[in-house]
């Protein structure tokens, strides 16, 4: 998850440093013409070498839909016994022709657009599954943990320019550009901790808790994410409010910090649920997708209105503090995250969700 967000995000983040030198010596619109050959010959690779990945996997797989807690406790010395005695002699018997696979499909079959449904439930049904769980505890923080933080990176980049392109700075296109090397440091730092952190303090909280995994040991990525964001924000308002003081450098180094906790927070919201409820993570994601894109939107819609008649240093304590309370949102999440599964279990309020 910390390698699909770094790619994700920090290929954004260098982007920039590119596209700045593009615009500087061959002109703005040969960033519109290099996507398109990009895109071009990445589409030619996805359509003849990436097959359909959807799979309908057969039903006795899901072991851990069929636990009584859900995905909620896994030791971490053994996986769970969670299947009754008729799915054990089922899963002992099955073969290949049982689960109906069949054989492999040719290559030129393969390339077909339409090769059949991957799901039984109607097309109105997949379409509005997601929204209701926005009604979800869990799926509203994830939301404001990772959506919103990304609309604050967001924020920066439209008012980047407006900082370093005019005075006191005077920089050009690709000078303006270089600045975005460190957020693509900042990517690489998130992912670095993300990883090193996760691992440790997950294992160390499974010590604790007698050798079972929870999956809200997850959340605790947050506490480095609070610390990151708050540095990260507060800083780059104060700093880039006055660079006839601070000059680019600090900005930009409080600009990795913000871009670190990005990284650290969409990671943790994104694998807590993933290991929480694995049965909806299709419209868990889709929501966290919708929600990011709204929010970004607004921000950057509204960017230079609120710049113009607030300031730069006043609208980013404003971002920092409203960040600062969702990461605290972290604690009761994380006292309540089991007791919060196991109550949607127990009345099957996710199978009334997914509309079934």
């Amino acid at each position: 998850m910390a390698c699909v967000n770094t790619a994700i995000f920090g290929g954004a983040f260098l982007t920039p440093v590119f596209v700045g030198m593009i615009a500087a010596r061959i002109g703005w619109q040969w960033s519109f013409y290099l996507l398109s050959i990009f895109m071009g010959v990445g589409f030619l690779v996805l359509f003849f070498l990436v097959p359909e990945t959807a799979f309908r996997r057969a039903d006795y797989l899901n072991t851990d839909f069929t636990a009584a807690g859900q995905t909620n406790s896994v030791s971490s010395s053994s996986p769970p016994d969670s299947l009754n005695l008729d799915e054990k002699q089922l899963r002992s018997t099955v073969t290949p022709s049982t689960t109906g696979l069949g054989p492999r499909e040719s290559y030129t079959k393969r390339l077909q657009i339409v090769n059949g449904r991957k799901s039984n439930d109607s097309y109105w049904k997949l379409l509005l599954r997601p929204f209701p769980l926005y009604l979800h505890p869990a799926v509203l923080w994830g939301c404001l943990m990772q959506g919103v933080i990304i609309g604050w990176t967001v924020m920066v980049g439209v008012i980047l320019s407006l900082i370093f392109l005019s005075p006191p700075l005077f920089f050009n296109e690709e000078q303006a550009g270089k600045m975005y090397t460190a957020a693509f440091i900042g990517s690489m730092v998130g992912l670095f901790i993300s990883g090193i952190y996760t691992e440790l303090v997950t294992k160390f909280m499974i010590r604790r808790n007698h050798g079972k995994y929870e999956p809200e040991f997850r959340i605790l990525l947050v506490l480095p994410t609070l610390i990151f964001t708050a540095i990260g924000l507060y800083g780059f308002g104060i700093t880039a409010a006055n660079t006839y003081k601070y000059h680019w450098l600090i900005p930009d180094v409080f600009l990795m910090f913000i871009i670190a906790s990005m990284v650290m927070g969409a990671i943790a919201s994104a694998q807590y649920l993933l290991d929480a409820y694995r049965d909806i993570d299709i419209e868990i994601f889709t929501n966290l997708i919708i929600f990011k894109n709204i929010f970004s939107f607004i921000l950057a819609h509204y960017a230079y209105t609120w710049i113009f008649s607030t300031g730069i240093k006043h609208l980013f304590t404003v971002f920092a503090s409203i960040e600062v309370v969702i990461c605290v949102l972290a604690v009761p999440m994380y006292v309540l995250g089991k007791k919060n599964r196991a109550f949607f279990h127990r009345h099957d309020i996710l199978r009334i969700v997914r509309l079934k």
